[in-house]
């Protein structure tokens, strides 16, 4: 068995020898790590870690050689150009150029089940012949983009964002690999659809996870999350951020509640991240609507 001396990949940047080049780091309860990483020209080879790392080359131009898991390799870089690191394994990275980073790591506790059930048992992390190559991917730069972008506005992650962003760029590492996971054919059960709608409404205030939503619907959190999109047309991530803008709207037009209790009803951190969320779907701050919900002629003026 590999014994660990870092936890993780996000602890060994955070704790480690390359503590000093991390410029950011999201960490959802460790279902998913996002960090940003500057690093100077020279050795940047880290021990075995058991986590899988994708990382994406925010700059390029740098030629790094080295070994991700994969074997040797030795080449320039190019500016959003992807590479993924094998779990448990040290690896070999020299740059000739100082170069940034956006990490994506998999801590393997909480993603080889989600896998084995997904690809039914046809992947391994140990076999995948994905480690250690320079690719393009457009839907996974999309992918990360759209995560990080989504981060900038909530803060870390919730546990339903991360599984769902993380199970998207898993089935493409899958399908790039050579083990495509089986997609699910049709959409949820009536009954499976009316409990996970239920339950949404239900803990809307709370960071309601992927798992448990395909557990009510007695599937794994893979095919819950395609069969979901079939049937109510939005991914469950999207749909939740719906439901917690109509209640939002519903608390700012009836209720004279702050907009901080507001915020924690409808399962936010603070009102900035509820500010941040209502203005990019409502096109205006809450206090902005409740003013303009209770006086007409502001309704008018807005439109």
């Amino acid at each position: 068995m590999t014994v660990h001396a870092h936890s993780s990949f996000a602890q060994w940047h955070s704790k480690g020898r390359h503590a000093s080049y991390l410029r950011t780091m999201k960490s959802p309860g460790a279902i998913l790590d996002l960090l940003e990483i500057q690093r100077p020209a020279g050795d940047m080879s880290r021990p075995a870690l058991p986590d899988i790392v994708l990382m994406e080359d925010m700059l390029g131009c740098s030629r790094v050689r080295g070994d991700l898991g994969g074997g040797r390799f030795d080449m320039m870089t190019e500016k959003g150009i992807l590479a993924v690191a094998a779990p448990n394994f040290a690896t070999t990275v020299i740059n000739d150029e100082s170069h940034r980073l956006r990490s994506l790591a998999f801590p393997m506790a909480q993603w080889q089940g989600v896998l084995d059930e997904a690809a039914d048992g046809r992947f391994s992390f140990d076999s995948s012949c994905i480690y250690g190559r320079m690719f393009d991917s457009p839907a996974i730069r999309s992918a990360l983009r759209n995560l990080w972008a989504l981060c900038e506005e909530e803060g870390a992650p919730s546990r339903l964002l991360a599984r769902a962003a993380g199970l998207e760029i898993l089935a493409e590492l899958c399908r790039l690999g050579g083990a495509p996971l089986a997609t699910a054919k049709g959409g949820l059960a009536p009954w499976a659809q009316r409990r996970c709608l239920e339950l949404m409404r239900a803990r809307l205030s709370e960071d309601i996870s992927l798992d448990e939503l395909a557990a009510e619907a007695r599937l794994s959190p893979f095919h819950f999350a395609r069969m979901f999109k079939q049937s109510v047309g939005l991914p469950p991530r999207v749909y939740l951020t719906r439901l917690r803008m109509e209640k939002a709207c519903e608390l700012l037009e009836t209720t004279d509640l702050p907009v901080t209790e507001i915020a924690q009803e409808v399962g936010y951190s603070s009102n900035q991240v509820l500010a941040r969320v209502f203005v990019k779907h409502q096109r205006m701050s809450p206090t902005d609507y409740r003013r303009a919900m209770r006086d007409p002629l502001r309704v008018i003026a807005l439109q």
